[in-house]
């Protein structure tokens, strides 16, 4: 069963995704290949610790690659938001990253309804 997220928890995870966005503009722009690459949600732990980063790839072929990128530079990733959120959390959480499929799915399905 899942637990609803406590409000903590979605004002460290709001925080989160508007700093790795932030991240992808500036430090790691290189990493994202020319792709559009947004953050789509982020869930953090009950305890902090843990932010599972979703992301959204266009165009959706990039996205295994990107991620792949990604999660080779997921320690300096995690250097640059440290920097960000110091002041707020006692510990920058781990981060993992995931690919957001939920638009290549209403994409195919607005393929499929056109046909």
């Amino acid at each position: 069963m899942e637990r609803e997220e406590t409000t903590r928890q979605q004002k460290v995870g709001r925080q989160i995704q508007k700093d790795i966005s932030d991240i992808f503009l500036k430090e790691a722009r290189h990493l994202v290949q020319g792709s559009m690459v947004t953050v789509s949600k982020v869930r953090v732990s009950p305890d902090l610790t843990f932010a599972k980063i979703y992301l959204s790839v266009f165009p959706f072929d990039k996205g295994t690659a990107i991620l792949g990128t990604l999660k080779d530079n997921t320690s300096m990733i995690r250097y640059e938001l440290g920097k960000r959120v110091k002041n707020q959390l006692r510990t920058v959480p781990e981060i993992a990253f995931a690919i957001d499929d939920s638009l290549e799915y209403v994409d195919r399905i607005e393929k499929l309804i056109q046909e």
